[in-house]
Parts: structure tokens; sequence; C-alpha cells
């Protein structure tokens, strides 16, 4: 498993009940010095995680959710406004490929800010967006401080014509 599934797997086990380090980095097979980069990563990244006596914790762990959408290339950068505006933060892109199976990449995007850089180095021309694979069609995951604010995003995804239909 690489690191960032592994840390996004932390953050989505992380909630009111602790985890050590130690138990963490067994059920990943990892060391804890391991468990304990991830975690500040996931500081950095903007997940609220506390070190308690009794192990890690996320006292305000954020509702996700997965949305599948489509989009032009001169739409993305539309779409990960309106997702930061609403309050969400793009947390990963992915898709699914016929031969390949599930392709996916972190993206961490919660402002304007974060979205313009991106946009910088998509367009910088070295790479082109996953969603090119699969006919525009991917899917993000999506954190929000509420069900009701990822319930606004998928209106408004919805509304603009980005939400795709399901599988």
């Amino acid at each position: 498993m690489k690191g960032e599934e592994r840390r996004r797997q932390i953050a989505s086990i992380l909630g009111k009940e602790p985890h050590t380090a130690g138990a963490l980095a067994e059920k990943f097979g990892v060391s804890r010095q391991v468990i304990v980069q991830d975690v500040a990563l996931l500081r950095a990244e903007g997940h609220s995680i506390v070190a308690t006596s009794r192990g890690y914790i996320c006292p305000h762990p954020r509702a996700q959710r997965v949305f599948k959408v489509r989009h032009t290339d001169a739409e993305t950068r539309e779409e990960l406004y309106l997702i930061a505006d609403a309050g969400g933060r793009v947390e990963d892109v992915f898709v699914w490929h016929k031969v390949y199976g599930k392709i996916s990449a972190p993206m961490g995007i919660s402002s304007r800010r974060d979205a313009d850089e991106f946009m910088k180095k998509l367009e910088g021309g070295v790479s082109v967006p996953l969603k090119n694979i699969t006919g525009d069609y991917h899917y993000h995951t999506v954190s929000a401080d509420s069900e009701d604010a990822l319930d606004a995003i998928g209106r408004l995804l919805a509304e603009r014509g980005f939400l795709a239909a399901g599988d």
C-alpha cells in the first residue's frame, strides 16, 4: 500500500476513539515512526488530529462523500471553486480504468488559491487531468464539516450539470 492510500485510510479511521501509533502501525504493516510521519503530513493537509495519552483522535471528524462528476477541461477550475466556496475540500480524484482499475491521486483542494495552484500545474502542459482517460468521467472524495454541507455541494454540482449519473 502506498503512503497516500495509507494516510487516506488513517484519516478515515480516526474519530473520537483513540488509536495508538503502535496499533495503527500493526494494522498497516509499517513502523510506528511511519505512522507518526503520516499523522504529521495529515495535519499539514488540514486534518484536526490530536495526540492524547491514549492515542490519536480527530475530535471533529469531517463528513465525506464521493461524487461522480463529468465536465470539460475548461470547466475544471469552476468545479473546484464551486466545491471550495461551498465549504468542501476535494480530498482526491480517481477514475475507473477498464484495464488498470482504480487510478487515484490526492488533491487537498479547499480554497480558490489551492485550485489556482492546481490549475497552474495543469496549464504547464506536462500532464493532463485523469478524467481525460475516461471520457471526462471521474470521482472526487469531498469532505466538509457536515452532511448538510455535502448535500449542498451535491445540489450545486447537479445544478451546474457537473454531477454525473451513478454507475
